[in-house]
């Protein structure tokens, strides 16, 4: 069980932790030294770096989360507020990643790859937005899931 909870906390800081550097330190510096061209480049090679983690967390968010459900509370029915708060905030993360995912991000690539400088940052500013709101959706849910059973 220690094993399970270690494990699915550090997915959550690693997906949660690098939205936050994301939004809130390399947005704001990038947005400020670089052209738009320059931007989407960057924002495009590391969303593709961040986002191999994003799934790996996302797996191991899963796994770990449903195996504690059925190991340790023995199903969803002998869990307080606070787990089932943080599963729907986690699926809703979860589906707004694979929308970023599929959607604007694989759009991005491909006018990287066409050199269209203002579909690119069109869809840069997309992904921030999304991105911004998911955040959010992350930082309420890990105050529920760390501290949920005490309020």
């Amino acid at each position: 069980m220690s094993l399970m909870i270690a494990l699915h906390t550090l997915a959550a800081v690693i997906w949660v932790g690098g939205m936050f550097f994301a939004y809130m330190a390399l947005r704001p510096v990038a947005a400020k030294v670089l052209e738009p061209g320059q931007r989407a480049l960057l924002w495009c090679h590391t969303l593709s770096l961040f986002f191999l983690w994003v799934w790996v967390s996302i797996v191991t968010l899963l796994v770990t989360g449903y195996g504690m459900i059925g190991m340790y509370f023995g199903g969803m029915a002998n869990t307080g507020w606070h787990i089932h708060a943080m599963q729907a905030g986690g699926l809703l993360m979860m589906l707004l990643f694979l929308h970023v995912y599929f959607a604007p991000y694989r759009r991005l690539k491909k006018a990287i790859t066409a050199d269209d400088t203002a579909e690119a940052t069109r869809r840069v500013g997309q992904i921030r937005k999304l991105v911004g709101i998911n955040l959010i959706l992350g930082l309420i849910v890990v105050i529920l899931g760390s501290g949920g059973r005490y309020l």
